[in-house]
């Protein structure tokens, strides 16, 4: 557990953009380690969360929820996209912390399955799928779709799995009643994206490297500024 508490990290926070006092200064009111040598400490992150997200910053997110695989690429790709950082995705999406974030993103990158994951049993699930028809699906989307996305709900009426409804529909969405055709047997293995995804998810790691290396410029250009006022 940390030794800094939320009402530190806040009142640090506040005592920085208040200009009152100087980052060193800070970290020696509350304890904080600074380093004289690279002029940096730890407070320097919690300005950043503090800028991204105000008062939300340090609020603990609920790590006892369950994160389904398509669920995640959405997150990722979401952050490969630019729409935040890491720090600010995953406080959206209550994900414990922005390292577990960025796991999810390198093994995106490494063209890996992102598994679904339940943190209350702290281990991957492997959620047993029954066959269903065609027609099935099509029965279990139609009462997803008319009973607002309710994916849970639906999962439970028709005994299938979280993750197949959310699959299905999603497919449904792109290609209509196509996409519910089952072809399992006829594509390759999870480690084997083909070349053409495999470029996709190449150049948004790669415009997202571009756009955070220019994010973190600007921002330390606003630091000097600020300081220097």
């Amino acid at each position: 557990m940390s030794k800094y508490t939320t009402e530190i990290r806040l009142a640090a926070c506040k005592e920085y953009f208040d200009g009152k006092l100087s980052r060193r200064e800070i970290c020696q009111k509350y304890g904080i380690h600074f380093s004289e040598s690279k002029r940096t400490s730890i407070l320097d992150e919690w300005i950043i969360r503090y800028q991204e997200l105000g008062a939300n910053a340090f609020i603990k997110p609920n790590g006892n929820r369950t994160y389904y695989s398509e669920e995640k690429i959405r997150i990722v790709e979401e952050y490969l996209e630019g729409k935040g950082s890491l720090q600010s995705i995953a406080a959206k999406y209550g994900i414990p912390s922005k390292e577990a974030l960025r796991k999810w993103v390198l093994m995106y990158n490494a063209n890996r399955l992102l598994k679904d994951y339940d943190p209350k049993r702290e281990v991957y699930m492997a959620e047993a799928r029954r066959k269903t028809t065609i027609e099935e699906r099509k029965k279990i989307v139609e009462y997803c779709l008319s009973h607002n996305r309710d994916y849970k709900g639906t999962a439970s009426l028709f005994d299938v799995s979280y993750s197949q409804v959310y699959s299905w529909v999603k497919k449904y969405d792109a290609t209509g009643e196509d996409g519910l055709v089952d072809k399992r047997g006829h594509h390759k293995s999870n480690d084997e994206v083909d070349e053409l995804e495999r470029l996709r998810r190449e150049n948004k790691r790669l415009k997202r490297q571009l756009e955070e290396n220019d994010m973190l410029v600007q921002l330390l250009k606003k630091v000097k500024e600020f300081e220097g006022m």
